[in-house]
């Protein structure tokens, strides 16, 4: 016996926080397997592409934060913030406070 198939959504009927939020999980995992975060690609790291995602997810997340509201915004700053320190830790000359990935946008991040 075939399985049921899905049918396919139409763009038109998902809701915007959810094409939003997608965006952003798949920069942060693609952010992450770059800073070498992944189980199983823990020896690959590659902090020029981990910058570039982190400042994609940085311009997503802070344009987006006000029109997505607390609950769905809090938990993607949060993932940027971890991302952020992770590219820190990672990086042997560390940026200036306020010039690594993302914080020009989201302002310095720094271990508490």
């Amino acid at each position: 016996m075939e399985p049921t198939r899905q049918p396919a959504r139409d763009i038109a009927d998902v809701p915007a926080v959810e094409i939003v939020s997608t965006a952003a999980l798949h920069l942060m995992s693609a952010a992450a397997v770059q800073l070498g975060l992944a189980e199983d690609l823990s020896e690959h790291r590659d902090l020029d592409e981990a910058r570039t995602l982190i400042e994609a997810l940085a311009g997503l997340v802070t344009a987006g934060a006000p029109r997505l509201g607390h609950h769905h915004a809090l938990p993607l700053r949060d993932g940027l913030r971890s991302l952020q320190l992770a590219f820190r830790e990672a990086s042997e000359l560390p940026d200036p406070p306020g010039e690594a990935p993302g914080e020009r946008l989201t302002g310095p991040v720094v271990p508490s």
